[in-house]
């Protein structure tokens, strides 16, 4: 079985460490040293890497762990980042740790943003989404268009209820606050709200989620739901009904929030 461990950076990120019988893949290195000290603390040898996109946060530290373990591949998407010895795109499946990684473009966040999709882990399929899904919410829309978000999420929310979903950031907190001015009538949202605020005040980590909780709470994955859109359509004075309008505004909504 894989062993998943979150590793913080810098104010809210989070690193993944998958690891397997004395090895590791690191999901998004934006700092190496916490990195390294995880690896050294656990006896684990760097064997991957898999970056999302090219923002700093998530691939800084990806020289000096590769300075520390030679030859180790960074897989990533076509972009100019110079590190990545494997780029890929959608569609491709890779094989770590006897595991099927599947590559599925999720541009919106970033043109080049990718997310890995691991369907044959079990109990659970896990998904390591960056910042295109974010536990009650989704990535802001530096480079691509609400479309094009809303299509990758569309991707994402076609996977298995029981996906387990590895985003990169710990934005639930600020995220549940936004969806619930969104549907305050929301009873699984209530809960989840009241169980994400207990899990901080522990000092714990309120993701990875479960795609099926998402698909219940998440309003950037209910933008075809009633609910949602009359909230948008109330809040903005949309007066167009198709909803890769009702995800723009909600999305604009979220960041004048």
């Amino acid at each position: 079985m894989l062993s998943i461990s979150p590793i913080p950076a810098f104010s809210d990120n989070y690193i993944w460490c998958v690891a397997h019988n004395g090895e590791a893949i690191i999901v998004d290195p934006g700092d190496a040293a916490p990195v390294l000290k995880h690896l050294e603390h656990h006896q684990l040898k760097l064997s991957a890497i898999l970056i999302t996109h090219h923002h700093y946060d998530h691939v800084d530290g990806i020289a000096s762990l590769c300075e520390r373990y030679p030859q180790t591949p960074v897989y990533g998407p076509q972009n100019h980042c110079p590190n990545i010895t494997q780029r890929l795109s959608h569609g491709q499946t890779i094989s770590l740790f006897d595991c099927n990684i599947d590559v599925i473009a999720v541009p919106g966040h970033t043109l080049d943003h990718i997310a890995y999709y691991v369907s044959d882990n079990t109990p659970n399929p896990l998904l390591f989404c960056g910042d295109t899904l974010f536990a009650g919410g989704c990535g802001r829309l530096f480079e691509g268009t609400a479309e094009q978000m809303l299509t990758s999420l569309r991707l994402i929310s076609a996977l298995p209820a029981n996906t387990a979903v590895y985003c990169a950031h710990e934005y639930t907190l600020s995220n549940l606050h936004f969806a619930n001015s969104v549907e305050p009538e929301n009873e699984q949202l209530q809960q989840r709200i009241q169980q994400a605020k207990q899990r901080r005040a522990d000092g714990l980590p309120t993701v990875p989620s479960e795609l099926a909780l998402e698909l219940l709470t998440n309003p950037f994955l209910r933008t075809g739901k009633n609910t949602v859109q009359a909230s948008v359509i109330a809040h903005s004075e949309l007066k167009c009904w198709k909803e890769k309008d009702i995800f723009a505004s909600l999305r604009k909504w979220k960041d004048d929030f």
